[in-house]
């Protein structure tokens, strides 16, 4: 499913597991995790209900720089990151930029293009796995 530029995978694990999952995953991948935010819990910190939502910041400068160096602002949507999220019929997804899509928002160009391609790649790799749906 894309829909302006995000991808979204049915996740067969609650919100947390999955989180937990992707961390994990990207942690091996030789990632490194930068930040964990839990929305619901700073919704309940003000006294307001928000179904479970977390998302998580992570990357590579390795893999972010070429596109920093093509176009500066594109530092605006580094690190990557990926919102686990329940729906109101209780399902749980896995969402996050296209890279390609960020890509063509940046007006990135030749010089960045392995980059871009080697983060779809990944992405789509990671979120599969902490979603449970894995390809084969």
């Amino acid at each position: 499913m894309a829909n302006n530029g995000l991808i979204s995978l049915h996740s067969r694990f609650g919100v947390t597991e999955t989180i937990d999952r992707l961390a994990e995953t990207v942690a091996r991948a030789g990632l490194c995790v930068f930040a964990r935010i839990d929305h619901a819990a700073g919704a309940r910190d003000v006294g307001a209900s928000l179904r479970p939502t977390e998302l998580l910041i992570f990357g590579n400068p390795k893999g972010g720089t070429p596109l920093m160096q093509d176009q500066q602002l594109a530092g605006i949507d580094l690190p990557v990151k990926a919102l686990a999220w329940e729906d109101q019929e209780g399902k749980v997804w896995l969402s996050y930029n296209d890279a390609y899509w960020l890509a063509e928002r940046h007006g990135l160009g030749s010089a960045s293009r392995d980059a871009v391609t080697a983060i779809a790649a990944g992405m789509e790799k990671v979120i599969a796995a902490a979603a449970g749906m894995e390809q084969s």
